[in-house]
């Protein structure tokens, strides 16, 4: 089974911010002719990149509970203008949407067993993720979802 990674989605109020957070990102490198693909900066590096490649995913907490996953697709170093070592976590810019799994703030990332990650919406929960965003969180809240 693949190893995952698990982050905090700072910023993001919900899955609808980030899918227009990546689809913006994704138009700026396009207009200056930049590689169009989504990637994430952190400070770590994975040293278990190898069982993370083979099927992982990123999969992100949004206001305390994990929503969605994106497939990783690369784990590149880098060094930034400042000179500092940094990783880049590439990704597949489709963010699949996962049944929602309270986690409490952790700092940088975490990895993910597979068997401690939650499954996706599936066609019998896909009414779930057409739901508007507050009444998800309302419901979660309540301890519902």
């Amino acid at each position: 089974m693949a190893l995952n990674l698990i982050k905090l989605c700072v910023g993001c109020d919900s899955v609808e911010d980030l899918e227009e957070w990546i689809a913006f990102r994704l138009d700026e490198r396009r207009r200056a002719g930049e590689p169009v693909e989504q990637y994430h900066t952190t400070r770590m590096m994975p040293t278990r990149g190898e069982e993370i490649l083979g099927g992982g995913s990123l999969y992100w907490v949004i206001k305390g509970n994990v929503q969605c996953r994106q497939r990783l697709l690369e784990i590149r170093p880098i060094v930034d203008d400042e000179g500092i070592s940094r990783c880049q976590l590439v990704l597949e810019p489709v963010v699949v949407r996962t049944e929602w799994q309270p986690r409490r703030a952790f700092q940088g990332w975490r990895y993910l067993k597979a068997d401690d990650a939650p499954a996706d919406l599936g066609a019998g929960r896909a009414g779930l993720a057409e739901m508007p965003a507050k009444l998800r969180q309302e419901l979660a809240d309540l301890g519902l979802l």
